[in-house]
């Protein structure tokens, strides 16, 4: 568990308010703050829906550079539109979920309070996520630059044709393949998407990066895990279809033949700061479902 000595004054409130849990639950958080002798700013977006007739509001781009924390009411979707946002700036994240997984909001609504004292007494723990960084090049020159905490995903958009495609790592040639595209996920991410595409679990520490093929054209193609520090280089071939790709699933950008996808480590990381408690095993037991239909042993049943 982190100490901090930090204090938290400023603290930023993020959300989609669109609908009332979520708008109740920021409320809450605004109140409590202000009680406290606390200056919570609003973002742009957040602040349109809440009912307050004066509430201090910043856009999001610039919170991070006013804030000392912000804390996050939403789904893992919210949080992730933060953090692109605000990773420069290294200023510490809390989620509140208020979606349906949850594996980076972790706080309960009902527990909010409580747990958000802590952290403002500088009980916590903090886990330190990197990004991914995408640049598509076209003729050697850059074009389209976005980042991503969960993942970059290379996709054939609403076409059912499979896309060519080569895949080369730190410089050397890995494979030409058909497929409906690759997903290529942080520690972060593996619980995302690449999940569902029948990637690794990877423990957040760990620094590494996962490659997961989307119903390859091949049984031998399975799901590669490389070294953070790796620089994955996509060659779009010839296809039916224009292929597209997209970064943490924003908007999908289109790629032409011969276009080039350069994938890293993004320089900055996110500090996201859990409650005392946090344990990413349970977690996976919970969202994930694992140990449905059993209990867990305790010393008793061990005798």
């Amino acid at each position: 568990m982190q100490n901090s000595q930090k204090s938290f004054r400023n603290i930023g409130l993020v959300g989609r308010p669109d609908k009332s849990s979520v708008v109740d639950t920021l409320c809450l958080i605004h109140d409590h703050l202000v009680a406290k002798g606390l200056n919570p700013i609003f973002d742009e977006q957040t602040a349109e829906l809440m009912p307050y007739s004066d509430p201090q509001v910043i856009g999001r781009h610039l919170l991070g550079e006013v804030v000392d924390l912000v804390i996050v009411v939403g789904g893992d979707g919210s949080l992730l539109h933060a953090a692109r946002a605000l990773v420069r700036y290294s200023t510490p994240v809390i989620g509140v979920n208020r979606g349906r997984l949850g594996f980076l909001t972790d706080i309960s609504p009902s527990d909010v309070i409580f747990k958000l004292d802590q952290a403002l007494k500088g009980e916590f723990l903090l886990d330190r996520r990197f990004l991914l960084e995408l640049e598509i090049r076209s003729n050697g020159d850059i074009i389209y630059d976005a980042i991503a905490l969960n993942d970059v995903v290379l996709h054939s958009g609403k076409s059912v044709h499979m896309i060519d495609f080569e895949l080369t790592i730190d410089g050397q040639f890995v494979y030409r393949q058909h497929s409906d595209g690759l997903i290529v996920a942080t520690p972060t991410g593996s619980t995302a998407y690449a999940l569902s595409g029948g990637g690794p679990i990877m423990h957040p520490s760990l620094d590494a990066i996962a490659l997961v093929p989307m119903h390859p054209h091949t049984l031998s193609s399975r799901p590669i895990v490389v070294g953070g520090h790796s620089e994955i280089k996509i060659l779009v071939r010839e296809n039916r279809v224009l292929p597209m790709v997209s970064a943490d699933g924003q908007h999908s950008v289109s790629l032409n033949v011969g276009d080039q996808l350069y994938i890293r480590k993004h320089p900055f990381k996110l500090n996201l700061l859990h409650p005392p408690a946090y344990d990413f095993y349970a977690a996976c037991r919970t969202k994930l479902g694992w140990n449905q239909g059993f209990e867990i042993l305790n010393d008793q049943d061990l005798l």
